[in-house]
């Protein structure tokens, strides 16, 4: 059994992490760097919302849902309201967030923060199968999670595989770790069928031609 959070003090905790500047984007730093420019992504389990806002700062399209108001005070407390809605995961069909005024599809999905854990396993392939629908062709869902808890790697494959969603990396951690099989967390990058649309503006890719 998942034990329940004290939400209240976890919100302020984070509050408080936040306006005493602690550096709270490395999630937003991952899917920076895994996303195109200008990127729709939509964070499931979002919190107080450090990585929407981060994402935001980037240049992303980014929204945040949560269920619970405690956390969801914070996000719209510190940043633009009208990036979070208070949605859960089982929530995200798109035809329910396009009634909410959101998106009804994604470059990027993220679960973060052991959203999972708290899924049980016939809501966990509903809720991945709900992403693949809001997936644009070649779109990716990352998802960081405790490695040996419910709703870890091996929920989280045979979840995406049912979606038809791929494997692409599991690393241990958000700065590329490598992943073992006795890393205590995970970052699972999966893909959608397709192919995305080409980058927009410079890559960084220059290839020297004779």
């Amino acid at each position: 059994m998942i034990p329940q959070p004290d939400y209240l003090n976890y919100a302020a905790k984070m509050r408080h992490l936040v306006l005493s500047g602690v550096d709270m984007e490395v999630e937003a730093r991952f899917l920076d760097m895994i996303s195109g420019r200008g990127a729709r992504i939509l964070d499931v389990g979002c919190g107080i919302g450090t990585a929407v806002a981060a994402l935001r700062g980037r240049g992303h399209a980014a929204y945040g849902i949560d269920p619970t108001p405690a956390v969801l005070d914070v996000a719209v407390e510190l940043y633009e309201p009208s990036w979070f809605r208070p949605l859960g995961a089982v929530e995200i069909a798109p035809s329910q967030l396009v009634r909410q005024g959101l998106p009804g599809s994604y470059d990027v999905v993220l679960m973060s923060g052991n959203v999972p854990a708290f899924l049980s396993e016939a809501e966990l392939e509903e809720v991945i199968g709900h992403v693949a629908e809001l997936l644009d062709p070649g779109g990716t869902l990352v998802i960081g999670t405790t490695s040996a808890i419910r709703g870890g790697p091996g929920d989280q494959d045979q979840a995406a595989a049912s979606a038809g969603l791929k494997l692409v990396q599991r690393y241990a951690d958000w700065h590329l770790g490598p992943f073992d099989a006795g890393s205590p967390w995970s970052v699972a990058v999966f893909s959608a069928p397709g192919t995305p649309d080409p980058p927009q503006g410079p890559d960084g890719i220059f290839i020297l031609r004779r």
